[in-house]
Order: C-alpha cells, then sequence, then structure tokens
C-alpha cells in the first residue's frame, strides 16, 4: 500500500497507464532538450572562438530568439493542416540548422540557420514543439491526471537537458585535451550531434498515431454559439458558414472570454520571458567561464547537477499542488528562485556563485508542470494549441530583447546587473499572476459549477 501511494504521488502510475502517442511525445521533448542543453553549453563559446565580440554575441542570441516567430506560424495552422506535419517540420529545421553549424563558421550564414531554423540559446524550448505536445498531452489525458503528466513531460525534459550539458562539456574537453581537437573543431562535432538527434525525432514524428490531431468535436465556438476566427473578417461571413459545414477552417477560433485571459496571461509571460532573455544559459555559461575560467567539463558537471536539481524538483510540485493549487505553486516556488538569481554575481568566491545557481535551479522548474496544467483548462479545448503558440511567441519576443541588452553590459564590464535586472523583473511577475489569477475559475471549474447546478435542479 505504501509503494502504491508513492507510485501515485509521484504520478508515476499515471505515467505508465498513459497512451503510447503520450509516452512517444515525451521521449520526442527527452531526445529534443538533450540536443538544446549540448548546444547551450558550446553556444556562445562557439560564437567567441570565431572572434565574435560579445555584444554581436548578444544580437545573435536576441535575433535568433525573434526567428521563433516562425513556430507562430505552424503553431496556428498545427490543427488544421496536422500536428504530425508541424512536428516533423520543426525536427528538420533542426537538421538543418544543426548541418550549417557543423560545417561552417560564418557569422551570416549561422544567423541565418539560427532565425530560420531550431536552435536554443537557452537551453530551453524553441521552435513549435511544447505549444503543440501540450495541447496535444491535454486532449490525451483525463484532467485528475493531468498535472501528473505534465510534471513528467517537464522532468523528463530538464533531465535530457542536464544529460545533454553533461556530456557535450567533457566530451568537448576530451577531444580538445585528448584528441588534440581545435575548440572550433569540437563544438561543430556538437551541432553534428545536434543534427543527428533532430533526425531521430523526424523519425519518431512518423510514428505517432491520429490520436495525437485535435479531434473534430472540439472546434471551438465563442460564446455565441458561433465559430469565429482569432482573425475575423465581417466580409467573409458566408465563407465561415461554409467552413462550418464542410470541415474546420484552418484558423484557430478564441471565444471572447479566453482573449481577455490571454491578454493578462500575455502581459505577465512578457515580463517573466524579457528577465528569462537577460540570463539565456548560453550565456550564463559564458559568465562562469569568464569570471571563474570553468572549462568546458566543468561547465557540463555544474549545469548537469544544476538540470538534476531542477528535474527533482518537477515531482515536487506535483504533489505541491495538489495541496496548495496551481496559481500557489507557480508563485509561491518561483519567486525565491528569482531572488537567488539576483544573487547569483555577488559572491566573490566560485563556492558562493554556485551556491545561489543550485538553489535557483532546484526552485525555477517548480512552476512549469502547473503552469502547463493551467493553461490546459484556463481555456477551451480547441483553442489549446492556438493559445499556447500565441503565448508562446509573445514569451520569445519579449525574450529576444535581452541578450542583446546582456551583450552590451558583458562587453563594458557589468554582466552582474543582468542578473540583478532579470531577477528584480521575475520577482514582479510573480506578485502580478498572484493578484491576476489567484481564484481565476478554470473551464473545469465552471463545468462542475454547471454540474452542480444541474443536479440540484433535478432534485427539486
Amino acid at each position: 500500500m505504501a509503494l502504491l501511494h508513492i507510485l501515485h504521488e509521484l504520478g508515476l502510475h499515471s505515467l505508465y497507464n498513459s497512451p503510447r502517442d503520450t509516452k512517444i511525445l515525451i521521449l520526442q521533448r527527452f531526445i529534443r532538450f538533450f540536443a538544446f542543453g549540448g548546444s547551450t553549453i558550446v553556444l556562445a563559446l562557439y560564437l567567441h572562438a570565431i572572434a565574435i565580440p560579445d555584444a554581436q554575441i548578444g544580437l545573435f542570441m536576441s535575433l535568433t530568439l525573434v526567428g521563433d516567430v516562425i513556430s507562430f506560424g505552424l503553431t496556428l495552422f498545427a490543427d488544421g493542416v496536422g500536428r504530425k506535419i508541424v512536428l516533423g517540420g520543426g525536427a528538420l529545421l533542426m537538421v538543418m540548422s544543426g548541418v550549417v553549424f557543423a560545417f561552417t563558421g560564418n557569422f551570416w550564414c549561422l544567423l541565418a540557420a539560427s532565425v530560420f531554423g531550431v536552435i536554443s540559446p537557452n537551453g530551453r524550448e524553441i521552435g513549435p514543439f511544447s505549444a503543440i505536445e501540450e495541447s496535444t498531452l491535454a486532449h490525451l489525458t483525463k484532467p485528475e491526471i493531468r498535472s501528473d503528466i505534465f510534471a513528467w513531460y517537464v522532468l523528463i525534459g530538464s533531465a535530457g537537458n542536464a544529460l545533454g550539458k553533461l556530456t557535450t562539456g567533457w566530451v568537448v574537453q576530451e577531444l580538445q585535451s585528448r584528441q588534440g581537437w581545435s575548440p572550433v573543431r569540437s563544438y561543430q562535432a556538437v551541432f553534428l550531434g545536434y543534427a543527428g538527434l533532430g533526425f531521430l525525432n523526424v523519425l519518431l514524428t512518423c510514428v505517432l498515431s491520429s490520436r495525437v490531431e485535435l479531434p473534430e468535436h472540439e472546434d471551438q465556438k465563442d460564446s455565441d454559439g458561433e465559430e469565429e476566427p482569432l482573425l475575423s473578417d465581417t466580409d467573409s461571413t458566408n465563407e465561415v458558414s461554409v467552413a462550418k459545414n464542410k470541415r474546420r477552417s484552418l484558423l484557430p477560433r478564441i471565444s471572447k472570454e479566453s482573449r481577455i485571459v490571454l491578454f493578462k496571461l500575455c502581459l505577465l509571460f512578457a515580463l517573466d520571458s524579457l528577465a528569462s532573455g537577460l540570463v539565456p544559459a548560453s550565456l550564463v555559461t559564458y559568465f562562469f567561464n569568464l569570471k571563474f575560467k570553468l572549462h568546458e567539463g566543468d561547465l557540463g558537471t555544474l549545469f548537469f547537477v544544476a538540470g538534476i536539481l531542477s528535474s527533482l524538483s518537477s515531482l515536487v510540485a506535483v504533489s505541491l499542488s495538489r495541496r496548495i493549487g496551481l496559481i500557489n505553486t507557480m508563485v509561491f516556488t518561483h519567486l525565491p528562485s528569482a531572488i537567488a538569481l539576483c544573487l547569483i554575481p555577488m559572491p566573490p568566491s566560485l563556492a558562493g556563485a554556485i551556491f545561489f545557481l543550485l538553489l535557483r535551479s532546484s526552485l525555477a522548474s517548480m512552476d512549469i508542470a502547473p503552469k502547463a496544467a493551467f493553461l490546459s483548462v484556463v481555456v477551451q479545448p480547441g483553442e489549446r494549441t492556438a493559445v499556447m503558440g500565441f503565448i508562446s511567441v509573445v514569451r520569445t519576443a519579449s525574450q529576444s530583447c535581452g541578450p542583446v541588452i546582456t551583450g552590451v553590459l558583458a562587453q563594458s564590464g557589468r554582466f552582474w546587473v543582468t542578473f540583478v535586472v532579470a531577477g528584480s523583473l521575475k520577482a514582479t511577475y510573480d506578485l502580478g499572476l498572484l493578484t491576476g489569477f489567484r481564484g481565476h475559475k478554470t473551464e473545469m471549474d465552471r463545468a462542475e459549477r454547471t454540474a452542480r447546478r444541474n443536479n440540484e435542479e433535478v432534485d427539486e
């Protein structure tokens, strides 16, 4: 009984009984994040090794994030053209970017591959993947176990990210010290491996079943019962009517009520993402390399430990969210991590900086699974992919402003300022989230209230 209770508390029972497609999607996330984590360790170091100035490195990171706006176009039509097609296309963009980085050191070619392809400057999700996967997991999963599935989705991705950093750090160091490879050549080998992992995800996408696609009955209608596209046109009423009768429109449909929620979320997430953009993982590794002269193997080990702490904390978040709710879990775990972020550059010793980095890592990801679960129930089923995709692009656009600022500050010797500003912005986001959404009624809450009211009417 105790073992069953532990399995239930950790959500392992839910994961074990999940559909095959759910397991494939989570495996794809692990592989993708392994690639993202590995490239993060060497990305800024690679650009520095080919003689790109710090300010230009920051600009490069910002433009890379701006390129993720392409993902909005992909997620916007994902439910219409097919989620498998878009996921496969995103994986092919990973392959393309990896190949370019592996075979050329030309700044403009690298920039084009970053903007139009998929390269993560922060080790986190980039591309169309998360919006589609989270929406798909939401409709494959019952609401009562959705937090469990999202927690393992986050945890396994974080574990892949950590392993990618550890593996890459030591492989690069071995190639340079024992094989005599130059730094540039060893970094390019990492990107060739990145391309191979992207191709593996292409193959996994092919074995997903048709269940990952949006069911027809989940097409969204607005509060008046009329279908309404996100980009409405008063002159296209007849066309929309025909589309309703014949087939689902390629355009996403978002109800008026959800648009209000979407607007508030976009404001808050833009603030949080701007803070994240100031301290992307690739620039944090660069900071530790500059200030404390850590080599690639040591950097890989440090950020592996940070990633493992981040992964394990996701499980704690599942149990915590059941007890204090999604919003409270998001805020009261994220706020201390924001404070720790401010303090990372303050200690003069490596040990002090590592302490605050690991403290931040052990708390920073605890809000991710509750956040995904909250987004999956705060809007209606047919809106999820479009809403998550739109929020993803807003976050990316805001995040893209950060690295260029960090690059300028780093070149002027004020790298530490970015950590303080980023932590302060994240703390503001937490307080805004608590104020704006504590006690907010989700779709599930409204359905339960309606069911209770109907039952009361029957009893009368």
